[in-house]
């Protein structure tokens, strides 16, 4: 599967696609990982402007990312998401973590 990302400066934007799921959620933390290491990423932007789905193992690559992403001393943010994907990130406690934008 091939997924979209915007690389600028040290920053990272991903945009998650339509539906986040056990399948899709594989090649988007393998893919997000090399990039992060390849170009030493420092900011990563999780960006769900055309989500309409996401199971439990989007929230892990999510999760996962920001746990990395906080190692190397960097930022993460998710922004563009909808009420359903707000309702599941509020739960999981990614608020906790991470800022949620309306987008740039």
């Amino acid at each position: 599967m091939i997924f979209q990302y915007e690389l600028k400066d040290n920053s990272l934007r991903v945009m998650v696609p339509k539906e986040l799921d056990h399948h899709s959620s594989i090649d988007l933390r393998s893919q997000t990982d090399m990039l992060l290491q390849t170009y030493h990423v420092k900011n990563l932007v999780f960006d769900f402007k055309d989500t309409e789905f996401m199971d439990s193992s989007g929230i892990g690559v999510i999760m996962g990312r920001y746990k990395n992403i906080h190692f190397l001393g960097g930022t993460m943010a998710v922004e563009h998401v909808n009420p359903r994907m707000e309702r599941m990130l509020r739960m999981a406690g990614v608020y906790r973590l991470m800022e949620s934008r309306e987008g740039e």
